[in-house]
Parts: C-alpha cells; structure tokens; sequence
C-alpha cells in the first residue's frame, strides 16, 4: 500500500505534466529506438537493442511510480490549515541562536522541495523539527553533526 503524499495544486498540476510527457513523448521514442535497432540484424549481438531494451524498462518503471503517486496525491486546502503551529505550507522564519542568523523556509512535500527558493521538505531534519511547533518554541533539529537549536520567529501562509 501506497502513503499518501501532500501537494499544493501547482506541484500537483507539474506532476501531471511531467507523466504525461514521458508517456506522450518518451515512451514513442523508446519504441522507435527499439524498432531501430531490431531492424539491424542479428538481436543476440545487438548491444543497441539490449540499450533501448533496458532504456525502455527504465522508463516504464518510471511512469509507474509516477503514476502510483498521483494515485495517493492530495491536493491540500490551505484555508483549512492552522496558522499557529508550523504545518505542510507554513512559511517560518527561524533564527539559529547559536549565530542569530535569520531564515526563512516554506515547508512543502518532498516532491517540491528547492533550497534555492526556501522549499523543503517535510520529511527533511529540519522540516521533522519544525512540524507542529508555535512562534516563540525552540525546535530542537537532529543534524548530521550533533543538535541545533531554532527559535520559530514567525509562521505565515503565502
């Protein structure tokens, strides 16, 4: 059995776009490939085709985790979400009081997650930590190197 996974509608709507171009697009050329190279002969000394063969399972085993992922995904209503505890969506801005620097996340499914424009995951160290905490908690966050220390600043929803 499948867990279910949380999405925003545009993770959601990217997700949908993803399966369907690896079954509209990629999965013809796989076909094409292997059609190709089965027209060159002998299949038992034909390494391209063992390629496209292995290419074509590859691709195949992708499309169905996708596809059992959309089949458990929810999309999540985010004006039923509680704005005074840190949930899936919530935008905290944290400060690590060991340095006082300041930061601000954007706590998404692990699908979604982006360093670069402050998603991460849920299921991160620090998503873990943060999860169900209110402004004013010091989260305690499990790293690689020991426990780090956050104050939850502020939580907002974008």
């Amino acid at each position: 059995m499948s867990k279910v996974s949380y999405y925003t509608e545009e993770g959601l709507k990217k997700l949908r776009k993803e399966l369907d171009y690896l079954r509209d697009v990629e999965r013809p050329k796989a076909s094409q490939a292997i059609a190709e190279a089965r027209d060159k002969g002998d299949l038992s000394e034909n390494a391209e085709y063992d390629a496209a063969k292995e290419a074509q399972g590859l691709l195949e085993m992708k499309i169905a985790k996708m596809e059992e992922t959309l089949a458990s995904a929810r999309v999540i209503d985010e004006s039923q979400l509680d704005t005074s505890k840190v949930l899936v969506l919530s935008t905290v801005k944290i400060k690590n009081p060991a340095n006082n620097m300041v930061m601000t996340y954007t706590l998404v499914a692990e699908s979604e997650a982006n360093l670069k424009q402050g998603k991460i995951s849920v299921n991160s160290p620090i998503g873990k930590g943060l999860l169900g905490k209110s402004v004013g908690d010091i989260a305690e966050v499990t790293v690689p190197n020991g426990v780090m220390k956050l104050e939850i600043l502020e939580i907002t929803r974008n």
